[in-house]
């Protein structure tokens, strides 16, 4: 090709790409434009929506905070300028002042927002007005912070509800505080606050205080685990012990709410009803009679010592808490039930009562061992049924005995011959006998129609009309005053002329028993009686006037004659036969004197008119003259006398004459008594209370039906005598104050007991010779 052809090939080449890129420019200047005019709309829409995003966050009382990655703050705050003020002071400088303030608190929340994207929100004081609640939250890829104030905040649903510890938490009774995730206070209302002592929280931030050590230990768990925790505490302060219920709720971000509900008085409820329990337990405990309570399950709920005492059962097996059917069961291995045919049906009847409104009639249970039991069984309060059981065998029994016994005094007051009345202290007539009946000539049916005292004082009037009588009876019966209650008697005549006599003893239950005899014939007895013993007495008076004067008259003769018998035995010439009836004249008379003299004494202390002449008497003195008296007849008869007395035996106070009297009389005796070769023996023997005389012979001895009646007077013995020397020397001892005895076994002898006192009684000695000192005179 020529260069002309590829030049002009060349320029048409050149010219056709002008062409092309000046179209293709025109083409993309019109696209460019386009685009710039679209950016242009977009932006103007941008700032539009900028603008009304601004307005939008500034017309809200919140304050919204960008962060940058470092945690910076990205800009200046926005919001009203006022709470900006409010939070920084310094509008332009408000981010960072805001970020400031809230990394004091908040730093962890802070960090974990912008390096890990946590959010967060809680409560937090940025101010002296008013709480302020704090939103972390990441949008965009940048985090954002939200501060509003507590009153500004207008929440619904959850919001509302998670804000409402700001709004009420501070006016609220129960003391609250927030914890920050790094377990500082951020926010405590005025309960938490006057609990724990402070004035504001910036002083109980400084001072550290602590609402309990254990409530914080449960805010820390509650952080950590971001769980709710519960617990309860004790606290003390103020003088006062207050329990606590602490709840301790997350609030995301690691923060924590805690509440302290006060629950003194419920646990102190709780605590009185604890006591009351135990108490009304151990009441239960020492209760005779056995209790049982099942559950609204049926279940042992508590059973006391004596039931199971009473059953015998295992405290252990009791402790696992065995139902109602078990316990049944166990009873029945046991044998301690009642025997019945069809078990089943009977412990399907038991357990029925569970559905019961209302206590059941009480039941009773006669056991195979004899017992006989008293079932209660009554609904239980808290649901389930109370059963006690009462071993009520020794009170049948009572009963038996006791409803017998009132048989038996029934009976025995109709076999009285006394008209017997027994009155409450109500005045009603409880009782009386069939002799009532008739002393008073009622009837029974009269008599129960007339219950009271007066209208049965009145039936009885017809028979005894004695006013005072009556008046005096009611009251014995009706008055309380217990000198009025005493035991009184009378007697009166009725109108039919018999003589009723009358008593009242008070009984021990308050009751009265007014008891009526006829005593006519015992008067008439008693009357006859008194004649009897005056004729007596007067035939005493007279005997003893007979034999004063009969002794009397014997005696002059009888000193007659031993007068001259002894005057014909000095006579010289008087045959030795003569002289011997005569000294056998004179021994006969004498005897007889003495005979006379000892019946006269006799009659003188029958009468009370001998009186003792006392006088300090040496006892072995008085033996030793007493055995000379007696030696030549007891030595006469072959026998031998011997005195023993103890050279110590001190005077005695007695009448000398008198016992030396009553010594004679035995010596004597025994002298008749004893044979040839036989043994009389004196001996005296002293105590610190008396002086014995013992006079004993190896005579005969007295046989056993006599020895009783060997001291009695006129009874004649075998061993001779007419019976009144014994019986003297009886009286004459007895006068001293002392007594006699006798002991003998038949073919062995006699030993006759003379017991004397030391002292003889004063009142049987005239009273001028009472030398010793009478009682109450000095």
């Amino acid at each position: 090709m020529a260069e002309a052809d590829i030049a002009y090939v060349a320029t048409a080449g050149a010219a056709g790409l002008a062409l092309a890129v000046s179209a293709w420019a025109l083409r993309l200047r019109a696209q460019l434009n386009a685009t710039v005019q679209a950016a242009q709309g977009q932006r103007a829409e941008a700032v539009s929506a900028l603008g009304r995003y601004d307005g939008l966050l500034r017309a809200f009382d919140d304050v919204n905070l960008a962060l940058t990655p470092e945690g910076a703050a990205a800009g200046p705050a926005v919001g009203p300028p006022e709470l900006i003020a409010r939070l920084a002071g310094v509008e332009t400088q408000a981010g960072e002042a805001v970020l400031t303030r809230l990394r004091q608190t908040h730093a962890d929340q802070l960090d974990a927002l912008v390096r890990e994207g946590q959010v967060f929100d809680g409560l937090i004081a940025l101010d002296e007005v008013e709480p302020w609640r704090i939103e972390g939250r990441v949008a965009g890829g940048a985090a954002w912070l939200r501060l509003s104030p507590a009153s500004s905040v207008t929440l619904t649903g959850m919001d509302a509800a998670e804000s409402g510890l700001a709004l009420l938490g501070d006016a609220s009774p129960v003391p609250t505080w927030v914890v920050d995730g790094a377990g500082r206070l951020a926010w405590a209302n005025r309960a938490w606050l006057v609990q724990v002592g402070a004035d504001s929280l910036e002083q109980a931030v400084e001072k550290g205080l602590s609402f309990d050590r254990g409530a914080d230990a449960l805010v820390a768990e509650a952080g950590r685990l971001g769980v709710r925790q519960e617990g309860f505490r004790w606290t003390t302060g103020g003088g006062h012990r207050r329990a606590w219920r602490i709840v301790a709720e997350p609030a995301g971000g690691g923060a924590v709410t805690a509440f302290a509900l006060d629950a003194t008085e419920a646990e102190e409820t709780r605590d009185t009803l604890r006591r009351h329990v135990e108490a009304h337990d151990e009441t239960l405990n020492h209760l005779a009679d056995a209790v049982a309570i099942f559950g609204p399950a049926k279940r042992l709920a508590f059973h006391n010592t004596a039931f199971q005492t009473l059953f015998d059962l295992d405290p252990a097996w009791l402790d696992e808490r065995p139902t109602h059917a078990e316990l049944l069961d166990r009873l029945r291995q046991r044998r301690r039930l009642p025997e019945v045919v069809d078990y089943a049906g009977w412990k399907a009847r038991e357990l029925d009562f569970y559905g019961a409104a209302q206590a059941s009639p009480d039941d009773s249970w006669s056991l195979p061992d004899g017992r006989t039991l008293r079932v209660v069984r009554q609904p239980h309060p808290l649901g389930g049924i109370l059963l006690i059981f009462s071993d009520i065998t020794g009170e049948l029994q009572l009963r038996s005995r006791y409803n017998a016994q009132i048989q038996v005094q029934t009976a025995t007051l109709d076999k009285l011959n006394d008209a017997v009345a027994v009155f409450g202290s109500d005045g009603r007539l409880r009782l009386h006998n069939e002799a009532f009946e008739t002393f008073w000539n009622l009837s029974g049916d009269r008599i129960a129609a007339a219950a009271d005292f007066d209208a049965l004082a009145e039936l009885c009037k017809a028979v005894l009309p004695d006013p005072a009588l009556w008046l005096g009876l009611k009251a014995r019966v009706a008055d309380p005053d217990p000198e009025s209650r005493v035991a009184i008697s009378g007697e009166g005549r009725t109108n039919d002329g018999r003589v009723a006599a009358w008593q009242t003893r008070p009984l021990p239950d308050g009751a009265t028993l007014v008891a009526f005899s006829d005593v006519t014939a015992r008067r008439g007895l008693e009357q006859a009686l008194v004649q009897r013993e005056q004729a007596l007495a007067e035939s005493q008076a007279l005997k003893r006037e007979f034999v004063g004067s009969v002794s009397y008259e014997l005696r002059t003769p009888l000193t007659t004659i031993v007068g001259y018998s002894e005057l014909l035995e000095t006579l010289g010439d008087l045959p030795e036969r003569s002289r011997q009836h005569a000294g056998a004249i004179r021994i006969a008379a004498s005897q007889l004197a003495r005979s006379i003299d000892d019946v006269l004494d006799m009659a003188q202390i029958d009468a009370g008119e001998m009186e003792l002449s006392l006088g300090d008497v040496r006892v072995c003195d008085l033996l030793a003259q007493a055995a000379e008296k007696v030696r030549p007849k007891v030595e006469g008869r072959g026998a031998t006398l011997t005195v023993a007395c103890p050279t110590d035996l001190k005077p005695i106070r007695a009448d000398h004459h008198r016992i030396g009297q009553a010594l004679d009389h035995l010596l004597e005796n025994a002298a008749r008594a004893v044979s040839e070769g036989g043994a009389v023996s004196l001996s005296a023997e002293g105590t610190p209370s008396e002086v014995r005389l013992s006079v004993s012979d190896t005579g005969r001895g007295i046989p056993y039906h006599l020895q009783p009646h060997v001291f009695d007077r006129f009874v004649r013995r075998e061993r001779g005598g007419p019976g009144v020397a014994l019986a003297l020397v009886k009286a004459l001892v007895e006068l001293h104050g002392g007594w006699a005895e006798v002991e003998s076994e038949p073919g062995k002898g006699a030993i006759f007991i003379l017991h004397l006192p030391i002292s003889a009684a004063p009142v049987a000695a005239a009273p001028e010779l009472q030398l010793e000192p009478t009682p109450g005179r000095a």
